[in-house]
């Protein structure tokens, strides 16, 4: 009877620990939501701003300066249009009010145009069955943001020419699936990074399968299983 009751209140131990650690890693999460939207809204409102008044400036300076100079000023405004553009592009997938406005799809794909447009990777995205719509907003955003940290470690050391990021959306599940064609990595050797943690803890939030498999020199793969229907 002793016995008994000392395994109960060892499992009624671990499923607190266990309740704790799923609380301590949602406020984690929240509070980066909250720090980010609030990055996004000064990159738009401050930042974007400031380039829209250097635009203007450098519109009236092109029809002031002579021929011989013009196609510089030229060149320097397209460059601060450009610059605003990806301003605008960056702070709208850092606002997770945005993220949830437009919905998954149309935040994944902005993402990806994003990429495209900033001329250090090629990647492209293919959609398969008929979108189902999320039970729970803020799966929308959390999903995002482990492709996001993806994307980002993809840009910072793959050396990867391609990205493809396919979405399927099946009867219980949605399965995600993104691929470069990069270095790779030592899967040992990146287990205790930060970016590979973050991925790893907002799956957990989902219940999702994740999986990550690299082969150096060849590629990193992501795959995703995410129960839509069962959140």
């Amino acid at each position: 009877m002793f016995q008994k009751r000392k395994n109960q209140l060892l499992i009624d131990s671990v499923k607190q620990q266990q309740k704790f650690d799923e609380e301590l890693i949602k406020t984690q999460q929240e509070i980066q939501e909250e720090t980010l939207k609030h990055v996004g809204r000064e990159l738009h409102d401050n930042i974007g701003q400031m380039l829209v008044l250097s635009s203007m400036q450098m519109k009236v300076a092109s029809n002031a300066v002579k021929d011989e100079v013009k196609s510089k000023v030229d060149n320097a405004a397209d460059a601060l249009k450009n610059a605003l553009e990806e301003v605008r592009a960056l702070s709208k997938s850092l606002n997770s009010d945005v993220i949830s406005n437009l919905g998954f799809d149309a935040t994944v794909k902005n993402e990806v145009t994003r990429l495209n447009k900033s001329m250090l990777i090629e990647s492209c995205l293919t959609i398969i069955g008929e979108k189902v719509d999320f039970e729970n907003k803020k799966d929308e955003i959390i999903l995002f943001r482990i492709l996001q940290e993806f994307f980002s470690n993809t840009l910072k050391y793959a050396e990867a020419e391609n990205l493809k990021v396919t979405i399927d959306y099946q009867e219980q599940f949605l399965n995600i699936t993104v691929e470069d064609d990069g270095i790779g990595f030592n899967k040992e050797t990146v287990e205790k990074s930060s970016g590979l943690i973050n991925m790893k803890k907002r799956s957990e939030l989902l219940n999702a399968d994740f999986k990550l498999e690299s082969i150096e020199e060849k590629g990193t793969i992501l795959t995703l299983k995410y129960p839509y229907k069962n959140a």
